[in-house]
């Protein structure tokens, strides 16, 4: 063999080496920067998910407030539902009270002109009723009170129990 031969063997395998050295050394590199790289994911990661935390928990305090907001919106409704039933109650107490009332005065205002239409027909009830009209008047009101009083009564009642 000739020297030659032989640098040239020795000068192949020192560039194989060499290369191999290379390859090494930039893979070494190579893996020290995706350690790094790796690193500030974590670290990364480690701030969002504290952050999600924050956030989740915000998420949590706003559904419990729309829950409590939506209790006391079904408790006002129910409210709002009651009175409406004791408002419906009370206007039909008051218009019977008032139509029995009506009826009253229909009746003696009845009273009144049968007895200054026919004064002949006046029965001792009648000519009772005409020489003291204040009484009679006082009566009917008095009765339409204990009517509408009676009423009320029964629609307390029945609001109280509901």
């Amino acid at each position: 063999m000739n020297t030659k031969t032989i640098v040239l063997i020795v000068v192949v395998v020192a560039a194989v080496l060499l290369i191999a050295a290379l390859a090494w050394v930039a893979r070494k590199k190579r893996n020290q920067h995706r350690h790094v790289e790796a690193g500030k994911i974590r670290e990364q990661a480690s701030e969002e998910t504290r952050q999600v935390g924050q956030r989740e928990a915000l998420a949590d305090e706003t559904t419990a407030k729309a829950r409590a907001a939506q209790a006391e919106a079904d408790v006002k409704a129910a409210q709002a539902s009651s009175l409406q039933r004791q408002a419906a109650a009370h206007r039909s107490a008051a218009a019977t009270s008032r139509d029995e009332l009506n009826q009253e005065f229909a009746r003696a205002d009845k009273m009144d002109r049968a007895d200054k239409m026919d004064p002949a027909s006046q029965t001792s009830d009648t000519a009772r009723r005409l020489r003291n009209p204040r009484r009679t008047a006082r009566r009917l009101r008095r009765q339409a009170r204990r009517t509408r009083d009676a009423q009320l009564r029964v629609t307390s009642s029945n609001s109280r129990d509901a």
